[in-house]
């Protein structure tokens, strides 16, 4: 059994294959998979957020590999990536970046082999039933602008008061009809997380 005490986890899956009357062929597909923990320092101030640096890292392998198998590709076929995390109202927003910095982005990198970009992310606070928005970039290459996006995932009972939702998404393709230019994934070289 991992660090975290996991009440449940939701995936979520999107696939377009029409956009403005066009046919999207292959489709572009987005997941998301949620964890929802429990806050072990819900109601209280702890100086030490490690534990839950270390359940970031617990999170970012078993969020990053749900997703790759969702999606039904090769780690390599994996194009962007996100995280985001809400936490319940007994807890803090510090709580969500020691979940989503430190450590949980180099074990998403390895869910989907390499990764030189940052790992977009978002955190907030709230409650049961509130979306919240997973940014998603391209995971070699920053300037890959077809592949700025986003994915909302939404769960009814969570978090409670004293919970965390911890998100990852990952794609295998960028926006349906990308048009605004940019550097492109097939001339991303991903040798320094920019170009």
């Amino acid at each position: 059994m991992g660090l975290a005490k996991i009440r449940k986890i939701v995936m979520f899956m999107d696939e377009t294959h029409k956009e403005m009357g066009q046919t999207i062929s292959p489709a572009t597909r987005r997941a998301a998979a949620v964890a929802v923990i429990e806050n072990p320092f819900a109601t209280k101030y702890q100086e030490d957020l490690g534990h839950l640096m270390d359940i970031g890292e617990e999170m970012g392998a078993l969020l990053g590999q749900r997703c790759v198998e969702l999606l039904g590709i090769e780690p390599k076929d994996a194009q962007s990536y996100g995280k985001a995390a809400m936490v319940g109202e007994s807890g803090e927003l510090e709580h969500a970046a020691a979940i989503l910095h430190p450590k949980l982005g180099k074990p998403l990198r390895a869910a989907v082999e390499k990764g030189a970009a940052l790992v977009a992310s978002s955190k907030k606070m709230g409650s049961p039933g509130q979306v919240l928005d997973v940014p998603l970039g391209h995971k070699e290459a920053a300037y890959v602008r077809s592949h700025f996006d986003g994915m909302e995932v939404r769960i009814n009972d969570a978090p409670r008061p004293n919970e965390i939702m911890v998100a990852v998404a990952v794609t295998d393709s960028g926006r349906p009809l990308p048009r605004v230019g940019g550097l492109t994934h097939e001339e991303a070289e991903g040798k320094d997380g920019l170009r």
